[in-house]
């Protein structure tokens, strides 16, 4: 029998000659720091569209605390950042790419405060100046992480790229516009498809059409995958659900990176607690109040975010706790406040005083490092289609990320996706299609599953069986349970209701997520198989799949 995530290719019936059409030259979905870059880039060749799920700021970039790594400090190098993420990775980095985003990136952070971000800074010594704050977070060999507002750069970086894009009369910004599908065409000349453009939904407007002569993909995570996240509720996955429908190839979708410390309150939304706060000196303790990452790992707190989630597992199974506690208390309470004022808000809210108190903290899923496979250029298997930031796998994070690397990856690659795109509109003379689509879902007979238990359900069990710890068995039993939920909700069409097409779009993604894992039988970085604890260097590979006419194609 064929999974049904294999013959569904779009989530609603639809004639396009029937549709409202808007035409644009590039279509952006996603609006965090990759899509406004890339947008911004674009909207200076020609006219672009940017469509945001929700409001403009509700993206992973918005809640990112940590900040953009880049070598600032005279004492520090390209070469030993390049190292850092290239040992962090594991075998699985494309050095070219980390080359070449590690290059970039000061100018990157030169041109961000020239567009008015400011960035924290202290006295440069006997200058009398100012220079930029450098912090230190895991796998880091040197102070490199620069930060805006203590522990809100990527408010604060959000805000900055809004703001310019806003000034750019041909980019316009399209709130509250759910992408359900990217439309493709066959290819002039050829046997393949090229994306022509997205089916967009808005709940003022319904059912539109956008006709594009280029699309990038910017849409952002997968952490509401699992049901301990950092990420906010829009992280659905979605990008990964609608390029794989559309054919596109998509990469290392098992590499999904749990941040190791988020506030853990029972009853609460999991909050993140930055790496930097550990780069600061914070220690982590068991339930016994022990110290026990330097049993684990030499650099203790600052090892790498894979071996530190992996340890705090371990300790939690080990003690019978279901936390352990960040101790901040020797840092001080003042000056905890100052460098982390959101942190230090988010645990008073709590009664938590960081002064005077333990902070429990849990691992959390918080950065797919796998995504739709992309070149240098970011262009993807698909014609027509580029990706960027945290939907794109470009093989900057290998196996692992080093912390404050995707922010970076997300200026440096938007910016260079939305300029080649641009810079492809004056090469070529296509023109917006005039061919005609239409879909039609057969009306369901089966039974209909409560989405929202579903949606519940499937977090768990990814918790569960798809975490920070797998094994071969569960994972075989995982699929089969989202093979199972797919033939009740994949079989439905949902009119005007985004909650469930993110639910399709999430079992999707797990379902794929879940083949890769249990196709990869070793443990490298962010996949730890229990069955396989031990790396093996014949899967020192990249894993893509694709959707083929009646099979997924894995490579």
């Amino acid at each position: 029998m064929t999974s049904p995530y294999i013959n569904r290719r779009h989530l609603v019936s639809f004639a396009s000659r029937r549709l409202p059409h808007i035409f644009t030259d590039v279509l952006v979905i996603g609006a965090g720091a990759a899509g406004l870059r890339a947008a911004i880039a674009a909207g200076e060749l020609g006219q672009v569209i940017v469509l945001a799920k929700g409001k403009a700021f509700e993206s992973n970039t918005y809640h990112a605390q940590g900040g953009l790594a880049a070598v600032i400090d005279p004492v520090d190098d390209v070469a030993s950042h390049v190292d850092d993420t290239l040992k962090t990775g594991l075998g699985l980095c494309d050095e070219q790419v980390v080359r070449q985003c590690i290059n970039a990136s000061p100018e990157h952070i030169a041109q961000l405060r020239r567009w008015g971000m400011a960035f924290d800074t202290e006295p440069d010594g006997g200058g009398g100046g100012e220079k930029l704050q450098l912090g230190r977070e895991g796998g880091h060999s040197a102070n490199r992480i620069v930060h805006a507002a203590g522990d809100a750069t990527g408010r604060v970086l959000e805000e900055t790229l809004l703001a310019k894009a806003q000034t750019m009369a041909d980019v316009k910004i399209f709130e509250e516009c759910f992408a359900l599908d990217l439309l493709t065409e066959p290819a002039p000349g050829g046997p393949g498809a090229r994306c022509i453009g997205a089916l967009t939904y808005h709940p003022r407007f319904g059912m539109q059409i956008i006709r594009a002569r280029r699309v990038i993909l910017a849409s952002g995570g997968a952490g509401m995958l699992w049901r301990e996240t950092s990420n906010p509720a829009v992280a659905t996955a979605d990008g990964i659900a609608l390029a794989f429908r559309a054919g596109a190839k998509l990469a290392d979708l098992e590499l999904m990176q749990f941040h190791p410390t988020t506030l853990y309150v029972a009853g609460a939304s999991r909050a993140l607690i930055s790496e930097a706060v550990r780069g600061e000196g914070a220690h982590l303790l068991d339930r016994d109040g022990e110290r026990f990452m330097a049993s684990y790992h030499e650099m203790a707190e600052l090892a790498p975010r894979d071996v530190v989630s992996q340890a705090i597992l371990d300790r939690i199974v080990k003690t019978g706790a279901n936390k352990v506690f960040l101790d901040v208390r020797h840092i001080g309470a003042e000056r905890f406040a100052k460098r982390f004022p959101f942190i230090d808000s988010q645990c008073r809210a709590f009664d938590i005083d960081p002064g005077r108190d333990l902070i429990p903290v849990h691992p959390a899923a918080h950065y797919m490092i796998g995504g739709v496979a992309v070149d240098a250029a970011g262009q993807t298997s698909l014609p027509g289609l580029w990706a960027c930031g945290e939907a794109a796998c470009t093989g900057l994070h290998g196996a692992n990320r080093l912390a404050s690397n995707s922010l970076t990856e997300a200026l440096v690659f938007g910016q260079r996706a939305g300029q080649l795109a641009g810079e492809t509109l004056a090469r070529s003379d296509d023109k917006f299609s005039g061919g005609q689509i239409d879909w039609t879902v057969e009306r369901s007979t089966r039974t209909e599953l409560d989405l929202a238990d579903i949606r519940n359900s499937l977090r768990a069990m990814m918790w569960r069986n798809v975490g920070i710890v797998r094994d071969g068995q569960h994972l075989g039993e995982s699929i089969e349970i989202i093979d199972f939920w797919g033939r009740y909700v994949l079989d439905k069409e949902f009119f005007n209701d985004p909650r469930g097409w993110e639910v399709q779009n999430m079992l999707t993604a797990a379902w794929l997520v879940a083949e890769l894992a249990k196709r990869r039988t070793e443990s490298r970085g962010v996949h730890f198989r229990s069955d396989h604890p031990k790396t093996n260097p014949a899967w020192c590979r990249h894993q893509t799949l694709r959707r083929g006419e009646n099979e997924l194609i894995v490579e």
